[in-house]
């Protein structure tokens, strides 16, 4: 065996490849440039991002069991390629003044490489963090969810002086490049393997190895009904949460009357929150537990989503807003470690590219949904009420997922005492 690697400098290396991949929530940088150069309507623009969304969750579902069967090195490397390539690709599709080349190269070869890069190193950390898996799953996806904070300037920079295309270029070279140094440090831990000061505690009886309550391949899990019941609580916070993202600039405009300057400033706040919500709420389930996370977050987000409607106060209606954010970076956040939880780690990438596909679906489903209350109603108050009503049925959700949970805890422990098998569904 060669030197064990440091697990730091795994997570290290997971936050250097989200960082890359999230830079795709700094899309709308692109957006007047390419308006103004081509003509091209708001809708023809944001299809890109739509597309590229649409294909993470689709390359995360479909290619979790390449990541599990080849490693996180070379899926992360894969990655690294296709993403590389996409955005390479949007400066050529930009040189030809083509739209259906930048769907092509942004939207599903960068698709492609983020559903990848998405899961291949969070599938990784869960298994060198058993003792702290809350903290290790929200160091990486906090890196995805600051990217456009770290990304959006840059981006500004050089289109203001190199232009779209050769941006396009320089990007997609340095995401190659870090994500290609990254990938090569990436590594499973050996199987059964614990950190020393850990180890330690476990065998001094002053800490317990937290059991899984199953080991589970991929194909088994989509079977259960707790695969759905998270797939279920993914699909409304995400729903309800890049709806609200979509719309923020207009939606606090509308309710508190900044004017746009301000409202700009609120959506770059509430960004932040998004990343600290991330590794703040992952690393709170580790001494909570996920059931009480998950319950959590919908009950605030049952009492903010209800408020907000009726919020006038500028001050209450921002808090609410960068809570509301918290959550929903949490909730992404939270999710890898949950599949550990109930699933094991046996095919874990796998299993957390099948649940991703909620976010595909929701990342469709929510802003068009807000859209369509807009334009219905002439607010977005309506699409609030509304969301608060789905929180309810994640609620009801959150609390059904602990029955069967408890169910197979006993079932674990009547196998452990000799009585009978443990059931996978």
């Amino acid at each position: 065996m060669g030197k064990l690697k440091n697990r730091w400098l795994i997570a290290i290396a997971a936050v250097g490849i989200h960082i890359s991949i999230g830079s795709v929530y700094a899309w709308s940088n692109f957006t007047d440039p390419l308006k103004s150069m081509f003509g091209w309507s708001d809708q023809e623009v944001a299809f890109t991002f739509s597309l590229a969304i649409l294909f993470l969750g689709l390359s995360a579902a479909f290619l979790g069991h390449f990541v599990e069967k080849y490693g996180p090195r070379k899926a992360g490397l894969l990655a690294a390629t296709f993403f590389g390539i996409g955005i390479v690709g949007s400066g050529v599709a930009v040189l030809f003044e083509s739209r259906m080349l930048l769907y092509l190269f942004y939207g599903v070869f960068g698709g492609i490489g983020l559903g990848v890069g998405y899961i291949a190193p969070v599938s990784t950390l869960v298994k060198w963090f058993p003792d702290r898996r809350g903290l290790a799953t929200g160091l990486a996806i906090m890196g995805f969810g600051f990217a456009a904070a770290i990304s959006s300037p840059a981006m500004d920079a050089l289109i203001k002086s190199v232009g779209v295309q050769w941006t396009f270029y320089i990007l997609g070279i340095s995401y190659f490049v870090i994500m290609l140094f990254s990938s090569l440090y990436l590594e499973k831990p050996p199987e059964g393997w614990m950190p020393e000061g850990f180890k330690e505690k476990v065998q001094a009886g002053k800490a317990k190895a937290k059991l899984d309550l199953s080991q589970l391949t991929a194909n088994e899990a989509v079977k259960t009904r707790r695969f759905w019941y998270l797939w279920i609580m993914l699909f409304i916070n995400v729903t309800c949460g890049i709806a609200i993202l979509a719309v923020a600039k207009p939606l606090a405009m509308e309710s508190i009357g900044i004017d746009m300057v301000a409202a700009a400033a609120l959506v770059g706040a509430i960004g932040v929150f998004n990343g600290l919500g991330r590794i703040g709420w992952a690393s709170l389930s580790d001494y909570i537990g996920r059931p009480n996370t998950y319950t959590a977050f919908f009950v605030l987000q049952i009492v903010m989503f209800a408020l907000l409607p009726y919020t006038s106060n500028q001050l209450l209606f921002i808090v609410m807003l960068t809570i509301v954010y918290t959550c929903y970076g949490g909730g992404f956040a939270s999710i890898p470690a949950y599949i550990g939880d109930l699933f094991g780690t046996k095919q874990l990438g796998a299993i957390h590219g099948y649940i991703l596909t909620a976010w595909a679906a929701a990342g469709l489903v929510g802003p068009m949904f807000a859209a369509w209350i807009k334009d219905t109603t002439g607010s977005y108050a309506g699409s609030l009420t509304f969301f608060a009503g789905m929180f309810v049925v994640a609620l009801a959700v959150s609390l059904l997922i602990r029955v069967d949970i408890r169910r197979l805890q006993e079932k674990n422990e009547k196998k452990a005492k000799g009585h009978t098998p443990v059931e996978v569904s």
